[in-house]
């Protein structure tokens, strides 16, 4: 099996939580035709191979981006540039337009993700209200999904096959959280944690070059 096989495998067997407090809703984009028909397309592509990924993990993943395309940090635009067609509709995502930047800046994604792999600490899709929910964002969501998180990290780990010598957490609120599951299961050498795409997009975003520039001197550090 390849790390495509795996990942697939990985993220269409991940199951749903019963209920979750605060009105919270879990949602995989991998039990729907479409993100899952897209993604299948891009591991089948990027993926094809048993080499270990270094990973950059955020939080859980949102709606528009990876909740429509089934590819993390990459919405409809970028999925299209990465040649994977796709008839969703054309509306950029902060985040996915961040690492659409680093990713060329680093020779493009056939070089990009034969390295790297880009995910969430928990993987599926939360909402409260229709709007995207951080899965810290309460207490009691985040200790009714801890054990479901350790369990992900695991699998993604042991089953997927990451690289274990680092992995990048993406935000540092996010990084309290990976920093704890880390000594908790000890899977990474070094957590590295660096600000979060959609913060730099929002925020930063006169500082674009720069912070590229910061994400790429970080990953070129990583590789194997």
């Amino acid at each position: 099996m390849t790390f495509a096989d795996r990942l697939l495998h990985f993220l269409t067997s991940f199951p749903l939580p019963a209920t979750l407090p605060e009105e919270v809703e879990a949602i995989s984009p991998y039990q729907q035709a479409t993100p899952l028909a897209l993604l299948t397309q891009f591991a089948e592509h990027y993926y094809a191979d048993n080499q270990p990924r270094v990973a950059l993990l955020g939080i859980n993943p949102g709606r528009l981006g990876n909740g429509r395309t089934g590819v993390a940090f990459t919405d409809p635009i970028a999925l299209a540039a990465w040649g994977i067609d796709n008839d969703l509709p054309r509306r950029r995502e902060p985040s996915s337009e961040f690492v659409q930047e680093v990713v060329l800046a680093m020779g493009g994604p056939q070089v990009f993700y034969q390295h790297f792999f880009l995910g969430s600490l928990y993987p599926l899709v939360l909402l409260r209200h229709g709007l995207n929910y951080n899965f810290y964002d309460s207490p009691a969501v985040t200790t009714a999904l801890w054990p479901a998180i350790q369990d992900a990290m695991q699998r993604l780990t042991q089953e997927v096959g990451l690289a274990r010598h680092a992995a990048i957490c993406l935000g540092r609120r996010n990084g309290k959280y990976f920093q704890k599951l880390n000594k908790e299961l000890g899977l990474f050498g070094e957590i590295i944690v660096l600000d979060h795409p959609r913060y730099l997009m929002q925020y930063k975003r006169r500082a674009l070059a720069e912070n590229v520039a910061r994400y790429v001197e970080v990953l070129e550090s990583l590789k194997k």
